[in-house]
């Protein structure tokens, strides 16, 4: 592409924003409502997904060892909770481990940790991940019995729920995002179809003398492309600054709750958004402009 075509092209996309101002607003702001919907609900899924992950990570029995155990009874327990009927796996936890796992749960509120002014207060423990759930109460009351074992802790109320209330997420979640993403293309398509139409007599005495395809298209195309860039960029910082509220709003609430911690998540996010923004412009006017290029 030579630089005076080039220059043309951006000529033209300039014009064709001042002349069809109103037009201009109006496909921007469809854009940013179409991406911040698309981000904001694909944040939410993924967050779902992470709580999700970490509900079955706790269908699972924690068996807290009492202090001062010896290797031996420390072996033959771990040895006893393996042979449980029902268990699938008998990881051992040290305190230490317990703390860093700990930390990470918490990830952006681990100040949260400072009052204990570095002590670690968690024991020793045995993590059993059992085969179905139904079998969780089985293994926590075997684990009760053993001489080694301080106390044991599960939740039978709502394991029993875990599986399909991740299964239900995932799904829901997917499904909106595809919906999300079609009907911004949707909109967005048509929004820039409206710019086109206003223009079909300037393309079509463009095609009577003799100019390529591409030549009508570029100009249109481009003018595509910032009509996503722009849109997704606005979209993008709403998202950054409705994420950091809403995170502190829950960190507050709930310091416990396993949300993504919001850098480098949101990086991502944004990226996400510009890319899906200049890619669905651009799709949007190539598919807008395909029938007034039939002359």
């Amino acid at each position: 592409m030579k630089f005076s075509t080039s220059e043309y092209f951006i000529k033209e996309v300039y014009l064709s924003f001042k002349r069809n101002t109103w037009m201009t607003l109006a496909s921007i702001l469809t854009v940013v409502l179409s991406l911040f919907i698309l981000g904001f609900f694909s944040i939410a899924v993924l967050n779902l997904n992470k709580l999700a992950n970490t509900l079955e990570s706790q269908v699972q029995v924690s068996v807290y060892l009492k202090d001062d155990i010896n290797k031996e009874d420390l072996d033959e327990t771990k040895r006893v909770l393996e042979n449980i009927e029902g268990t699938q796996s008998v990881k051992y936890i040290t305190r230490d481990e317990a703390m860093k796992n700990f930390k990470d749960r918490l990830g952006d509120q681990q100040f949260l940790l400072d009052a204990l002014d570095n002590t670690n207060p968690l024991p020793d423990s045995f993590s059993v991940v059992v085969t179905t759930p139904e079998q969780v109460k089985e293994v926590a009351d075997v684990a009760q019995t053993l001489f080694t074992v301080e106390s044991v802790s599960y939740s039978q109320d709502i394991i029993n729920h875990i599986f399909n209330l991740t299964h239900l997420i995932r799904i829901v979640g997917v499904a909106l995002i595809i919906l999300l993403l079609a009907a911004a293309i949707f909109i967005i398509s048509n929004t820039i179809r409206l710019t086109v139409f206003a223009r079909r007599k300037e393309i079509a005495i463009m095609k009577y003398v003799g100019a390529t395809d591409w030549f009508i298209r570029w100009p249109f195309l481009l003018e595509g492309i910032a009509l996503g860039f722009i849109g997704g960029s606005i979209a993008a910082f709403l998202l950054i600054m409705i994420y950091a509220q809403i995170s502190q709003e829950i960190y507050d609430a709930m310091a416990f709750f396993p949300l993504i911690p919001q850098y480098p998540f949101i990086n991502y996010i944004v990226l996400a958004v510009l890319i899906s923004g200049i890619v669905i412009g651009a799709v949007g006017s190539l598919i807008s402009l395909k029938r007034f290029l039939r002359v």
